[in-house]
């Protein structure tokens, strides 16, 4: 049997009428890029934030066709808000807001004991958290190559390691690490075809985009799909009853992650950097990114902070030192810890055995469980705080 093509399923979106019951989502320009893979549809269709939630039935119209087309093995499809969208989609009075759940309920410790986060509220700014998870917090760098998902990947487990339910989503789009990381292979499961279970090692609960495409696809999305895959891997994931999520962002600070950080309600953001001049300049844009969309800033972690020879285990500063500590002195925001740059670290990565699973009782192990600890301190501190506001853009 021939691939779906692009084509084909623009062809068949066509039977799906828009919100003026008179055009179709295509003749209307509401559907973004539509990507296929290995038989399987993503696209977004573009509507209003304030109509997201009264549009949802012409959005299963259309995944449903898709789904129905020969050849189709699955298709992911999410609304996309975009203010443009208004005049393709007249305005009508937003439906009610859904109860709020747990709200009001003390669940700051289980039956065993253990201290977890309170869950997340829907507040009176109408943003969407997560049911089931405690707090989100986003793992970021200025720039590639400061070992930014090798430190996520590290806290989860350390969080894991200090008692906590803990998850993980990878939200590299164009460079998705923790299949490699967490050394997971295959695709998740679905839910009715439509709620993915997230994949599980070393006892976190993971999505990747890396699960669902192939390594060698090249991705090529714009950014409303990029916004759409990111959304759909946290809000329809079945991720269960979590205390903390920890988010791999994308390194930089470009427009994928300026989305990420204004659409998801993030408890805060932990920064990485190494301790030249250089990463910590890069370092400072991401606290700034932050701190524009009112995100708290939990710290950050200075990472191959120095060089342990395996040798004679002396220890050298072969990118300078400290350059971390103080620039978090400087503007005023909590210093995390100083990870070391070891073979260990480098060989567990590419094999898949985080040191925090592989080596529990060893010395980084143990920094980044402290480092762990520091940040769930964070947070437990600004747990009382009004969650930010965060703005469909």
């Amino acid at each position: 049997m021939a691939d779906v093509t692009k084509e084909q399923v623009l062809e068949t979106l066509k039977t799906v009428r828009g919100p003026d019951l008179e055009h179709d989502i295509v003749e209307l320009g509401m559907v973004s890029d539509v990507f296929i893979s290995d038989g399987k549809v993503y696209f977004s269709i573009t509507v209003p934030a304030e109509r997201a939630r009264e549009l949802e039935p012409m959005r299963l119209a259309a995944e449903r066709v898709i789904k129905e087309m020969p050849g189709v093995k699955g298709a992911l499809v999410t609304l996309t808000a975009d203010k443009k969208a208004a005049a393709a989609a007249p305005a009508a009075r937003p439906a009610p807001n859904p109860p709020h759940g747990h709200a009001g309920h003390d669940h700051s410790h289980d039956h065993q004991g253990h201290a977890h986060a309170p869950q997340q509220q829907t507040p009176r700014t109408g943003k969407i958290g997560v049911p089931g998870i405690g707090a989100i917090i986003a793992v970021a760098s200025g720039k590639g190559g400061v070992g930014k998902s090798t430190t996520a990947v590290n806290l989860a487990l350390g969080l894991l390691a200090n008692g906590l339910r803990v998850g993980i989503l990878d939200a590299d789009i164009y460079g998705p690490s923790m299949p490699r990381l967490l050394k997971i292979s295959g695709r998740p499961t679905q839910i009715d075809g439509r709620i993915i279970n997230p994949m599980e090692n070393y006892g976190l609960k993971v999505m990747s985009m890396g699960f669902l495409v192939d390594e060698e696809t090249a991705m090529i999305w714009r950014g409303p799909m990029v916004q759409s895959a990111l959304l759909q891997m946290l809000r329809e994931v079945a991720w269960g009853e979590l205390d903390v999520l920890v988010v791999d962002m994308p390194p930089g600070t470009g427009d994928a992650q300026l989305t990420m950080a204004q659409q998801v309600p993030l408890a805060g953001a932990v920064i990485v950097s190494t301790p030249q001049d250089l990463a910590l300049i890069d370092a400072r844009k991401g606290l700034n990114m932050f701190r524009k969309v009112e995100v708290p800033v939990l710290g950050i972690v200075e990472n191959m902070s120095y060089f342990i020879a395996p040798d004679t285990g002396t220890r050298y500063d072969i990118f300078g030192h400290g350059g971390a500590r103080k620039e978090a002195e400087r503007i005023g925001v909590p210093f995390l810890g100083e990870v070391p740059l070891t073979m260990n670290i480098r060989e567990t990565s590419d094999a898949g055995t985080p040191l925090v699973a592989s080596e529990p009782n060893g010395i980084v192990a143990g920094i980044y469980r402290g480092i762990a600890t520091k940040v769930w301190e964070q947070l437990a501190g600004q747990s009382q705080r009004p969650a930010p506001t965060i703005v469909f853009e």
